[in-house]
């Protein structure tokens, strides 16, 4: 178990404790990640009859976890689970990949239900679609995966191309001038350089000099191309001597090395580590993992802004739809998709490769676990990749999976295909027209060609959704809510990779805000419009206001209405009542022509001069404008019951 000891202790939190106060020597060993030493301990503890606490009940079921004995580690979640509310998302994790190790999925999504209104709805919507891409894609990919030549029987990990044929990585091989660290019971880290030969594989293997020396840890390594610097994660020393924190805590910085040899901090905190920087070039942000306070679960993924280098920003969490009660590590962008590691309950093992779409507004789409191969019931973390020459996928990553030589090894692999499950991922917001605030509930469906429900989500509170799928050539959308105005469309080729790219925004009308009362009755809320003095003809301007009705139709097609016409007094009788029913013809026979049909016109009648609503009667004398009143024509609701 050396192995998922070091990956424990390196990945999550690099401490050191001097003089602390513990309520029992196995509560030393376990703050100290001798984790063994912690297990026989607490139980030499219960044995001799005396009493822990939930809370070092939780120690002793992190270190049966940390150490690889899940069932009895599930054994305790549950216990406290039960009959305490000490178990935080993080712990709750940890239960869940116990389960997942020991028992079958069911069983943890169980679990996940009991949980779920404290749960974020975006940890929510991941675990749902990856536990379906676990069932639909049973397969691994089609992919070259190897052990690289240049592996120790020590840890290797956090490769990192560096200039065109050259690997940068972190290795714990046992050195001269490197001292042992006690929780993993191998060197401090160090960065070595290798070459990468025509099979890519890695050859040569050799301390990189390229950054000032220390006798402690010097680990994951990011080279950029075009700013000619080195960023990479370091011990706090002070004259050659680990420096901590007013809590006995030692934690791990940034630093970035120019090509010069000079060297720079730029992310350094007594009491916080930093873990694997990430220099992306395109947006002068550099990605990191941290354990800050804020985070949502072990270590999160964050950025900050730079300026050729310099730090001009506070940390930005990347938020829940990438971060989890579980540890994210090993951020790496390529083609606007953001690669990195993650212990969520719904991956494969431990540490598993997920991938995200970043979009054009820097928001990101659900993570997809890159799936067997890649990932296995072992750790991956550390991913890179690129193209080569022949436009084919290259790329290293680091797995403790079973066949390698000693500690962690790294892997190459090499694909023509994009790696990774291929998606359809829709995010946006649903808003009502005249505040742009967010509607809830209206309910998103994704159809396919042949008219079969694929997926629904509903927006949230603010309206906002994202639903993801797997990848399809052509997609129709709708989008309902009673009482609401619909929306359906098909997208395929470029419209449907637009989607994609940004954000999906709608306009939803409420019933109410396309109608109106007039004369005790609700009636679509048009414009007037006028037919010439003795006429019936659909003149432009006419045509302009039936299309809105048209489009009132397409967005709430249930709407049924009856089109009443009527006149005013001038002339006689018949003709008025001749003259408003050919009117009331002429419109349905336009909105007949333009799709509508009688599922939504329940009558039209013209009524001539019977229902004056003003005094202008037979022999009254009046204005124009006051006989106009009279000359209107009214799209009467039949269902606005049923509708709002």
């Amino acid at each position: 178990m050396r192995r998922k000891i070091f990956i424990s202790v390196f990945v999550m939190l690099h401490v050191l404790l001097r003089g602390q106060e513990f309520k029992s020597k196995a509560d030393k060993y376990f703050y100290s990640y001798a984790y063994k030493d912690a297990i026989e301990a607490y139980q030499n503890d219960l044995s001799d009859g005396k009493k822990i606490s939930n809370y070092q009940y939780l120690n002793l079921a992190d270190s049966y976890f940390n150490t690889g004995n899940y069932n009895k580690a599930v054994s305790i979640y549950l216990d406290i689970h039960k009959k305490d509310t000490i178990i935080d998302n993080h712990r709750f994790n940890k239960m869940l990949q116990s389960l997942a190790k020991t028992s079958d999925m069911n069983r943890v999504k169980a679990f996940l239900n009991t949980k779920s209104a404290l749960l974020s709805n975006e940890l929510l919507e991941n675990a749902e679609f990856n536990f379906e891409l676990q069932e639909k894609n049973t397969e691994p990919q089609k992919f070259n995966i190897f052990n690289v030549s240049g592996n120790s029987p020590q840890a290797d990990i956090s490769p990192s191309f560096y200039k065109e044929s050259k690997l940068l990585f972190s290795s714990s091989r046992p050195q001269d001038s490197k001292q042992v660290y006690g929780p993993s019971g191998e060197s401090y880290l160090d960065i070595y350089v290798a070459r990468i030969g025509r099979d890519n594989n890695i050859l040569n293997p050799n301390v990189f000099t390229g950054m000032p020396d220390s006798e402690f840890h010097k680990s994951t390594p990011f080279a950029t191309n075009g700013y000619r610097k080195i960023f990479y994660i370091l011990s706090n020393t002070e004259e050659g001597e680990l420096i901590y924190d007013e809590k006995g805590k030692n934690a791990l910085a940034i630093g970035m090395v120019y090509d010069n040899g000079f060297f720079t901090f730029l992310l350094r905190d007594l009491s916080t580590s930093f873990y694997y920087p990430f220099f992306d070039e395109k947006t002068d942000r550099l990605y990191f993992a941290a354990n800050f306070e804020d985070g949502y679960g072990g270590t999160d993924l964050y950025y900050v802004s730079t300026n050729n280098g310099q730090i001009m920003s506070q940390p930005i969490n990347l938020g829940p739809r990438i971060n989890s009660p579980g540890n994210e590590i090993a951020p790496y962008v390529l083609d606007n998709k953001l690669f990195f590691s993650s212990d969520i309950f719904y991956g494969n093992g431990g540490m598993d490769v997920y991938k995200s779409n970043i979009r054009k507004d820097q928001t990101f789409s659900m993570p997809i676990n890159l799936g067997k191969g890649i990932n296995t019931r072992a750790d991956e973390f550390g991913f890179i990749i690129r193209r080569n020459e022949s436009d084919e996928y290259v790329g290293y990553l680091a797995s403790n999976r079973k066949g390698g030589k000693g500690g962690d090894d790294i892997y190459g692999f090499s694909m023509s295909e994009s790696i990774g499950p291929n998606t359809i991922a829709i995010n946006g917001k649903v808003v009502e027209p005249k505040y742009q605030q967010g509607i809830f509930g209206v309910e998103i469906k994704l159809i396919d060609e042949n008219g079969k429900l694929i997926k629904s989500v509903f927006t949230q509170k603010d309206g906002s959704y994202l639903v993801e799928i797997t990848s399809r050539d052509k997609l129709n959308i709708e989008i309902t809510k009673d009482g609401h105005s619909s929306f359906y469309k098909s997208f395929s080729g470029h419209a449907l990779k637009e989607l994609q790219e940004n954000a999906f925004v709608l306009e939803m009308f409420g019933i109410d805000n396309i109608v109106k009362q007039r004369e005790n009755k609700t009636v679509l809320d048009i414009k007037d419009f006028f037919f010439a003095k003795g006429k019936s003809v659909i003149t432009p301007e006419i045509e302009l206001e039936l299309d809105k009705v048209i489009d009132i139709i397409r967005k709430f097609p249930q709407l049924k209405f009856a089109i009443e016409t009527h006149t005013d007094s001038r002339g006689g009788n018949k003709s008025n009542l001749i003259i408003s029913q050919k009117r009331a013809d002429a419109i349905k026979n336009y909105l007949f022509k333009k799709g509508l049909t009688s599922a939504n016109i329940a009558g039209a009648k013209g009524f001539g001069e019977e229902r004056i609503v003003n005094n202008c009667t037979n022999g009254v004398y009046c204005l124009d404008f006051l006989h106009k009143q009279n000359l209107r024509t009214l799209f009467v609701v039949q269902n606005y019951d049923q509708l709002k």
